[in-house]
């Protein structure tokens, strides 16, 4: 079967049943799971269908509403558990200023900070400004702003004039997409104007995100992939996506 007929074939088979593994693909059309991921990419390019973790889903089926912050704690738990890890191991030693974004893996992160050193985290997610308030080993600045119940994260004027007021040594990012083109972005723009600041605040910037996101473009762009110098995500990234971040000059550690 030709690259293009198997195409075909993948594009019809998620239309009439909504939703696709990539194991699945691979199984059915005799090749490998990187093959699949690559043609998934071109379909969604051609709008004919939306990766997702793990496999694809139809146009109609994908919805413009974010994910609730519960939703996404459980998504991908054991990925976002290795990236929050593998972000412990990037953090210098003697402690240092962090900024951390809301999110689902930031909160994991926070979670794992070393009680061994003096860390002072500022962050405008009230879950990790919630986890973090009482340990000693941590200075706490939860930033002000209205907080959006989708996010559980304070935005706004305020948000934004607070954070250019500190300048951290690592900032923890999130993003509901990563691409070369477009770079970081996220369908909020309230959350956008946030995670621009925050990336503009610090010295180096390292991005969280699973391999659902890698690939993905959303509405407002927050920074572009040179803005960035590091993206942890998991082994379920395309290996033609990373190679390209790569390219773009991101160090992608893959967990």
């Amino acid at each position: 079967m030709y690259a293009e007929e198997r195409h075909q074939a993948i594009a019809e088979l998620v239309a009439h049943r909504g939703r696709v593994a990539v194991t699945e693909l691979a199984s059915q059309f005799d090749v490998t799971t990187e093959t699949v991921r690559r043609d998934l990419s071109q379909l969604e390019r051609l709008k004919l269908l939306r990766r997702v973790h793990g496999g694809a889903v139809s146009m109609r089926s994908v919805t413009v509403v974010e994910a609730q912050l519960a939703d996404r704690v459980v998504e991908a738990s054991d990925e976002k558990d290795r990236i929050a890890r593998a972000a412990v191991a990037l953090l210098p030693e003697g402690g240092a200023t962090l900024l951390l974004d809301a999110g689902s893996t930031t909160v994991r992160l926070a979670g794992l900070l070393p009680t061994t050193e003096r860390w002072t985290v500022i962050t405008h997610a009230v879950p990790v400004a919630a986890l973090l308030a009482p340990l000693p080993h941590v200075e706490l600045h939860l930033l002000p702003g209205r907080v959006r119940p989708a996010t559980q994260a304070a935005v706004g004027t305020a948000t934004v004039d607070a954070i250019r007021q500190f300048r951290a040594d690592l900032a923890f990012v999130g993003t509901n997409g990563i691409t070369v083109e477009h770079g970081l972005s996220t369908p909020d723009p309230e959350e956008a104007a946030v995670k621009r600041a925050v990336v503009a605040s610090a010295q180096r910037v390292i991005t969280l995100a699973d391999a659902s996101k890698v690939g993905q473009e959303r509405t407002i762009r927050f920074a572009a992939a040179e803005d960035v110098d590091v993206l942890i995500t998991d082994d379920a990234i395309d290996p033609a996506d990373a190679r390209g971040l790569e390219a773009a000059g991101l160090d992608v550690i893959c967990v």
